[in-house]
This record gives structure tokens, sequence and C-alpha cells, in this order.
């Protein structure tokens, strides 16, 4: 999967967050450490099992 991500140096730290993942943002010392730390997150959060409520359905969208 490929997602766009924001990156920017503030000061000393370097930010970013997925553009097409809301939630996922990270602060790193450098850049290569912002964008592994990008990568880990939207694994972790893509990873994690969500099971529906009792009157909710889980549905795959393909755009």
């Amino acid at each position: 999967m490929e997602f766009r991500a924001v990156v920017k140096q503030q000061g000393d730290w370097w930010i970013g967050w997925l553009v097409d993942m809301p939630g996922v943002n990270a602060q790193e010392r450098t850049r290569d450490e912002l964008i592994e730390s990008l990568k880990i997150c939207a694994k972790d959060l893509i990873d994690t099992p969500y099971q529906p409520g009792k009157e909710e359905e889980l549905v795959s969208i393909n755009v």
C-alpha cells in the first residue's frame, strides 16, 4: 500500500502525518526516523482488529 504523508521540520524535530489515514502522526529527531514511525503507525492501525457491534456490519469497500 502507498499513502501520502506530510512531513516538515519544526525546530529540532521532524513532524508528519498521513493524509490518507487520519490519526496517524509522529514526531522524531530525523526525517528518516519520522518516515519509519509513520510506517509503523500505519501498519499498527491496519492490523488492529475490529469487531462490529450487535447492530453493525463490517464491509470492505474498493475505490
